[in-house]
């Protein structure tokens, strides 16, 4: 079982009380109607699929219902850490392996 840190109830709290709500820090076109259809789609459905840290949005659905952001690592499936929307992409913590 995932357990995941809600920055704004300050709780943590199993997986079931969240929702997946795709990659975090996607920038939205500043003209869709001037954007190619090609720009459109990378837009809509790129995305990085990231092997390691990778920046997430989640839903606190069964709580405060408010969107945040977190990094997870796709090999370990540990979240590490969580942080309030709107608050730019932090850098990633230094690792041990890193040495």
């Amino acid at each position: 079982m995932l357990l995941i840190h809600c920055p704004y109830c300050d709780e943590t709290l199993p997986e079931a009380e969240f929702a997946y709500a795709g990659e975090a820090h996607i920038a939205r076109p500043a003209d869709p109607m001037a954007t190619s259809d090609e720009e459109w789609r990378d837009y809509l459905f790129i995305r990085t699929n990231a092997r390691g840290p990778h920046y997430e949005r989640w839903r606190h659905v069964h709580g405060c219902g408010r969107f945040f952001n977190a990094l997870r690592d796709t090999v370990s499936d540990r979240f590490l850490m969580t942080y309030k929307a709107g608050v730019p992409r932090p850098d990633l913590p230094a690792t041990e392996d890193a040495q």
